[in-house]
């Protein structure tokens, strides 16, 4: 998928896809890249992006912001690539909308903190405000879980989600009590789970990705606590589950807009379409690589309604555009995307989605 530094060919529309190749985010790389190749394959069998047949330049988001914005930046520069897109944290992306400036379209795929202003950036994933907060109401009005410790990675998302969750909760019959948070790359959670052994929570917010949270997952199940503390992540998915084992997952939840095996018919025209282009021993197919195929497909649909991807026509499409996708109608607001969210129960490795707990409007 990757090819050298050329000329712009002009019947060829490439993407700068940035994914994560390694480090903790790694864990989610194999589901981006077969998703992101689903979404080409499907556009390229019709009508491309404008016209324009649809390759993908992969660029690893599991190394430093810096030299992920450095590399996208040199192919913004050379004309290598017109647009971005893509999963990764959000220190990536900060790096590399400062890096970028606006040229070109940036959809970016991944749940965030809130908004970012960057002139072409559009905000595709969940939020904290429909994404973490509602799923902490449901678990206090389902579970009685009330009292919760954050414990998340020490960049933008985690810390800005944590403290967002502690100011929402506030005068509420839920409370944030303590807040932790760790480098990217931990691998020894002991002083974090002797902490929260200590009492006065009856549950844990998991801010954590990727491996992190396979090892986190991993030491707070032997340690007997998930016989007492519920956990909550807006970013376990799949291959978490299966990096954790069946055995780590007592009463652990997430929330997301996508899960595999969701019961719509949205979500079952994707699992179809992937699994009989990969097989049965496919990637995960999870909120992760399903927000890369929305990415890419939001591309397409910024194309057709705004008749380029220049960032000085995106204000075409205007705020309130509503369209269908595997999360189901998903809604434009300005450059945020509003989107289904469901709360989900692990079961050994796979989910169990609970209930719908915030809807597009």
């Amino acid at each position: 998928m990757t090819r050298p530094l050329v000329r712009t060919d002009p019947e060829v529309l490439s993407i700068a896809f940035v994914v994560p190749l390694q480090g903790p985010t790694g864990l989610y790389g194999p589901s981006c890249l077969a998703c992101g190749e689903l979404a080409v394959e499907q556009l390229n069998a019709a009508e491309g992006i404008a016209g324009r047949r649809v390759e993908l330049v992969v660029v690893d988001g599991g190394r430093a912001p810096e030299l992920v914005a450095d590399e996208v930046g040199r192919r913004v520069d050379s004309g290598r690539v017109e647009a971005v897109a893509g999963w990764h944290i959000s220190a990536v992306r900060q790096a590399v909308a400062a890096r970028i400036g606006g040229r070109v379209v940036y959809a970016y795929a991944a749940m965030h903190e809130g908004r970012d202003d960057t002139p072409g950036v559009f905000m595709l994933g969940e939020r904290p405000l429909n994404q973490l907060l509602p799923a902490a109401h449901w678990m206090r009005e389902q579970l009685g879980v009330g009292r919760w410790a954050v414990v998340g990675n020490d960049y933008v998302f985690p810390r800005v989600t944590g403290t967002t969750a502690r100011l929402a909760l506030q005068d509420t019959a839920s409370e944030v009590v303590s807040e932790t948070y760790v480098p990217l790359g931990t691998t020894n959670f002991s002083h974090v789970l002797t902490q929260l052994d200590r009492g006065g929570i009856d549950g844990v917010i998991m801010l954590l990705m990727g491996q992190d949270a396979v090892h986190f997952n991993r030491q707070f199940a032997r340690q007997g606590l998930d016989g007492r503390l519920a956990r909550l992540s807006p970013a376990v998915e799949e291959n978490t589950l299966l990096g954790g084992g069946a055995s780590a997952h007592h009463h652990l939840y997430a929330a997301a807009a996508y899960f595999d095996g969701m019961d719509t018919a949205e979500s079952a025209e994707l699992a179809a379409a992937y699994y009989g282009r990969y097989g049965a021993w496919a990637p995960a197919l999870n909120a992760v690589g399903e927000s890369c195929y929305e990415a890419i497909w939001f591309l397409h649909r910024l194309a057709r309604t705004c008749g380029s991807l220049r960032v000085s026509d995106l204000d075409r499409i205007g705020s309130r555009h509503f369209y269908d996708s595997p999360r189901g109608l998903v809604r434009l607001d300005g450059n945020l995307l509003d989107q289904d969210v469901y709360l989900a129960a692990a079961d050994g490795m796979a989910f169990r989605v609970q209930e719908q707990i915030a809807r597009a409007t």
